[in-house]
């Protein structure tokens, strides 16, 4: 079994902080180049992001992917 069992992925993460956030779709496109589309479509869990365009989204809220000690 995975040393990840029972933890969210980082995409999870992600998502609910884009959905939670409050910030309108066409403010993180003109923000982030990401298109509104692929924002809506990850949010709704109907497609996975490309790594660049999820590196726009987490670096626009601050996220950082750091190894535990």
């Amino acid at each position: 079994m995975s040393k990840r069992a029972g933890k969210p992925p980082i995409s999870a993460l992600l998502r609910k902080t884009i959905a939670e956030s409050g910030v309108p779709l066409l403010v993180l496109e003109r923000e982030t180049g990401v298109a509104r589309a692929s924002i809506l479509r990850f949010v709704r869990g109907e497609q996975m992001l490309r790594l660049d365009k999820a590196d726009a989204l987490a670096g626009y809220f601050r996220l950082e992917l750091r190894k535990k000690r």
